[in-house]
């Protein structure tokens, strides 16, 4: 019987998501709320949540946005991202994080943040809210 829930355990660990994403992402947790960018506070509001295994959704300064996670945990790779069309004061603030989310290629997930970064030394850090 521990052998059976053993193997269980670990195939819902591993199961494999679209585009080979895996459930390492907090699926349905909190919404993420973006606090800094490149270092500098991030005043506008932008979010990211995993509301379910291998999708990303989230607000933008201006729009809703929307795509699939395709990669494993700590790797982040978003494709078939998409985003409504809504005009707002704020579409240069919306333009440079959809700019920075797209070269994210790496996550670190902690209690108190989610930190997407990549090898240029670009680094996003959301606060749970």
């Amino acid at each position: 019987m521990k052998q059976i829930i053993a193997l269980t355990s670990f195939a819902l660990a591993t199961a494999c998501l679209p585009g080979g994403a895996t459930s390492d992402y907090p699926v349905g947790e909190p919404e993420y709320h973006l606090v800094e960018l490149d270092g500098a506070a991030f005043t506008e509001t932008a979010t990211i949540q995993f509301p379910e295994a291998g999708r990303v959704v989230g607000q933008a300064p201006c729009n809703s946005y929307f795509g699939s996670l395709t990669s494993e945990y700590p790797t982040f790779a978003l494709d078939a991202v998409g985003a409504t069309k809504m005009a707002c004061p704020d579409l240069v603030a919306e333009d440079t994080f959809f700019a920075a989310l797209e070269e994210m290629t790496t996550a670190e997930l902690n209690d108190a943040a989610l930190i997407l970064s990549n090898g240029d030394g670009r680094k996003m850090v959301f606060e749970p809210r």
